[in-house]
């Protein structure tokens, strides 16, 4: 097995309240992963323990081999849609972008322009983010995601205000960027995303991974 993720016997506590309880997982590299169930099951907890936001209360969580809050603190070569993305409303895109990509100085501009482009942004226009419909905000979020290049894709819910032809553009890039080797994680509501994507279906109940485990070609998922 390729393991790009490995989750380790994972339980997170929030003083009383078992929010994920002794998950064991592995992710191989170049697949898409679906992880289902209703608000509250703990996906979103997941993710952000293998980003390194948050820690384990026990277990261990590797990542390209290396350990969280061990050997790194954050999940490195990774990119993300964590919740609504959050930008800076009073400047454009690209310069929103910019600055992100100023932190680990890894890309330019050419990479920059290209994100965008992709996802179907003008890294020329001059439209306050502040302007953006909650399609173009999201457009742009997948666009920080992939601008670095990213090995590992995390995104909770990332048709979130897209439309029709949005959603088509954003499988096509998921589709696209899986046959480029990439390991994708996404969480998502909309049944035909996990059809069209993934190549493994976990259910996330309680906490806990329900014993069943769907592939998209299941036809319990038709």
């Amino acid at each position: 097995m390729n393991s790009m993720i490995k989750v380790e016997n994972v339980t997170k506590k929030f003083g009383d309240d078992t929010i994920l309880e002794n998950i064991t997982i592995d992710f191989e590299k170049g697949k898409i992963y679906g992880i289902i169930g209703r608000n509250g099951s703990g996906k979103t907890v997941l993710f952000k323990l293998i980003i390194g936001f948050l820690k384990p209360t026990r277990g261990r969580i590797l990542v390209e081999g290396k350990e969280i809050g061990k050997d790194i603190d954050f999940a490195e070569q990774t990119g993300m849609i964590i919740e609504t993305p959050g930008f800076l409303s009073a400047f454009n895109g690209y310069k929103n972008l910019e600055y992100l990509a100023a932190i680990k100085k890894a890309i330019g501009k050419k990479e920059i322009q290209e994100s965008m482009i992709r996802v179907g942004l003008d890294p020329k226009s001059k439209k306050k983010v502040g302007k953006y419909s909650l399609g173009m905000r999201q457009r742009l979020g997948i666009a920080q995601a992939i601008m670095e290049n990213p090995d590992i894709l995390i995104l909770d819910e990332p048709m979130n205000g897209l439309d029709k032809q949005g959603v088509e553009d954003v499988r096509k890039i998921l589709l696209k960027l899986k046959e480029e080797g990439k390991t994708i994680l996404l969480a998502s509501h909309n049944k035909e995303d996990i059809e069209i994507l993934c190549d493994e279906v976990y259910e996330m109940d309680d906490g806990k991974f329900a014993n069943n485990i769907a592939r998209s070609s299941d036809p319990m998922l038709k």
